[in-house]
């Protein structure tokens, strides 16, 4: 057996063009959505990934604004800029790149976006609506994970998945949506004794640990789906997933590969929430 590699650009591409018919119809209203995003600090990871989302948004032809703060910016200035932002009409989105300078107050400045913007989907109000199915915006990755699944025709009813991290951001909304799909789901995290014995009994197996190669192929479940959502840099400079590729590949029945798989689908969920939020306001 040999996995099918899940490519996230070209599945990406897919969405975006699914966006366009949505796209115009604002436009012909005079609404162009718009995604504004905060940055504090000029963490060069955090600049690459904002630079990614801003070209995105021009491809895709929506209206983007990056907001660049010095690392010893004061916390007023940002929850300053933030309300500035929720009461601009130009903007229907805002992210605020993570991580955040330690000295900051994280979960403060995530509340602090209007629920209606929060296309992260961070937010306590969206997370928390979550649970009863009813959030504006689902957090970009889960997301991307669900629709990728879904493009593969993926079966989740009734299936056993296993997701590997615990992160408000990944995790714990990936296990939400996948229960309220009617899957049976187990959450392990870097406590959980003796791995394997969970990984190798999932049909679905989500992998957002940050611990490259963590999941090796005698971990897998032979025709498994593995979702790789690691990113970890190498010393070499390489990036690498949470999953071992070269061992599962040749257990697992779907595969994602690092880079080009879940990255590229999360950019291009973040562009469908904010097409959605613009929609709501102007409905």
């Amino acid at each position: 057996m040999t996995a099918h590699v899940l490519n996230g650009m070209a599945i990406a591409r897919q969405v975006y063009a699914s966006l366009e018919t949505r796209i115009a119809a604002l436009a012909d209203h005079g609404v162009r959505p718009g995604l504004a995003a905060v940055e504090v600090g000029g963490n060069p990871a955090s600049l690459v990934y904002i630079k990614n989302k801003s070209r995105a948004c021009a491809a895709a032809g929506l209206h983007s604004e990056v907001h660049q703060l010095p690392p010893d910016c004061p916390e007023s200035v940002l929850l300053a800029l933030l309300e500035k932002l929720n009461r601009s009409s130009l903007i229907h989105g805002i992210i605020v790149q993570l991580p955040l300078p330690r000295r900051l107050d994280t979960g403060r400045i995530l509340q602090a976006i209007a629920t209606e913007k929060d296309v992260d989907g961070f937010g306590w109000r969206n997370l928390g609506a979550l649970l009863d199915g009813r959030a504006l915006h689902v957090p970009g990755t889960p997301l991307a994970v669900i629709t990728m699944l879904d493009h593969a025709q993926i079966a989740i009813e009734g299936r056993n998945a296993v997701v590997v991290g615990r992160s408000t951001i990944v995790g714990k909304p990936m296990a939400l949506i996948l229960i309220s799909r009617s899957a049976t789901v187990t959450v392990c995290h870097s406590k959980t004794a003796n791995l394997g014995d969970f990984t190798r009994r999932a049909d679905i197996l989500v992998v957002a640990a940050g611990k490259a190669g963590l999941v090796t192929g005698d971990m897998v479940k032979p025709g498994a789906a593995v979702i790789d959502v690691g990113i970890n840099h190498l010393a070499d400079g390489k990036l690498a997933g949470d999953v071992d590729f070269e061992s599962v590949k040749s257990r697992a029945s779907y595969l994602t590969p690092v880079p080009g798989g879940v990255g590229p689908m999360t950019v291009a969920m973040l562009i469908a929430n904010t097409v959605s939020a613009a929609e709501r306001s102007f409905s």
